[in-house]
């Protein structure tokens, strides 16, 4: 055994000594899944096409779109949100217990959920900035920000909900379920217009949200609910794929005349519903898992930096498409995206990209816990990161 070996196992130790014995691991590691799962989609589903000075956004699914099944393994948002209420209702139930005003926890959570987007924003600014100035092509230059700045609409979201949190407590999921069927129904079957799904952005994604506040009040415990939102969501996703027309896709494809996430869908709700039914099935097979200290440590260390990854992940892909443009067009990374070889050649500029993620990592990471320049060792955060307060990046 070498020594690296054996200085990981240690730490990995000590990372698992250090955790409370009372708390969920089965949350830390379906955040974790979560944030992998979004990012690992994107870095799949997300070409850039070198055509003579520009970039252009392309999409595999568009030259492949039996690959639509892809998409549903990585689209894992339902799955943040789910989470995210769980957390956030169980941080306000403590709150009101200690006295503390609803004021003060929510600038606590959001300071912590907006505090890295402020270097996020400022190098893109200045990105951008430069990028205009050097003539480079408008259409290249909207295509980066637009890539670069995609994640943020998610936080927005989860900000709303964060703050609506005392008012969703005990608000029932069919509401908002019902909320996205009628506008469905309305703009898809009477010809309202377009801009009514809009309101799919905070009802869609306030379904699991509101799923995370009912496993907090104990309603989810048994695993009947679990099979019944896995079976119910799977049948109805089906069916609205197979019957209703909607995309098979569960993420946005260029061009595609209908996206079932850019608003939420019905489709993309009820497939929701399938992943947080599958999510609440695996807890006790996560908690088992997450009892061995390397695999517990792995999941800690995504939690710690789940921001950055979260913020990032799109910068590196970039970075490295734009480094190696001078040696291109490479394949699988400035290629169009039109057939299994382009997937193949994709595969192995994972590593690139993970590698760009980690130096935007180093360079940022302080960022993850609002700046100042602290460094956090994992088994300060596991021990800081009760399970009702839960302290870890709140995603």
């Amino acid at each position: 055994m070498t020594r690296l070996t054996v200085a990981l196992r240690d730490t990995a130790a000590r990372v698992d000594a250090a955790t409370p014995a009372h708390r969920d691991r089965a949350v830390d590691a379906l955040r974790a899944f979560a944030v992998l799962g979004v990012v690992l989609g994107h870095w799949l589903v997300t070409a850039l096409v070198a055509d003579g000075r520009s970039l252009r956004a392309a999409s595999p699914l568009q030259h492949m779109p039996w690959l639509a099944p892809v998409s549903w393994a990585f689209q894992t948002l339902a799955v943040f949100f789910l989470v995210g209420g769980h957390v956030a209702t169980r941080s306000y139930a403590s709150a009101r217990e200690r006295g503390t005003p609803y004021r003060r926890w929510l600038h606590a959570r959001l300071a912590r959920l907006f505090g890295p987007v402020v270097a996020v924003l400022t190098l893109w600014t200045v990105v951008t900035l430069a990028l205009l100035l050097s003539d480079a092509e408008y259409g290249t230059v909207r295509t980066l920000v637009k890539l670069a700045l995609s994640p943020m609409w998610f936080l927005l979201v989860f900000a709303v909900l964060t703050a609506a949190t005392p008012l969703v407590t005990r608000l029932h999921p069919l509401w908002p379920l019902a909320v996205v069927l009628h506008v469905d129904v309305l703009r898809f079957g009477l010809g309202a217009p377009d801009g009514l799904g809009w309101l799919n952005l905070a009802a869609g994604w306030l379904v699991p949200y509101t799923l995370g506040a009912a496993w907090t009040r104990g309603e989810l415990d048994g695993r009947r609910s679990g099979w019944v939102l896995l079976g119910g969501g799977t049948a109805a996703t089906a069916a609205l794929v197979a019957w209703a027309g909607y995309p098979a896709a569960m993420v946005g494809v260029p061009g595609a005349e209908v996206s079932n996430l850019n608003p939420p869908t019905l489709a993309a709700v009820t497939f929701g519903l399938a992943q947080c039914g599958l999510s609440l099935l695996l807890r006790d097979r996560l908690r088992h898992a997450m009892c061995g200290p390397v695999a517990w440590a792995a999941v800690a260390l995504v939690n710690l930096s789940a921001m950055t990854v979260f913020l990032w992940h799109q910068t590196a892909l970039m970075a490295t498409t734009a480094a190696l443009l001078p040696a291109g067009p490479l394949p699988g990374l400035h290629t169009v995206p039109e057939g299994l070889g382009w997937v193949a050649a994709r595969l192995p500029w994972l590593v690139a990209f993970v590698l760009a993620l980690v130096v935007c990592g180093a360079a940022f990471r302080t960022w993850e816990r609002g700046g100042g320049g602290r460094r956090l060792r994992p088994s300060k955060v596991v021990r800081a990161h009760h399970p009702v307060t839960e302290r870890a990046p709140h995603v």
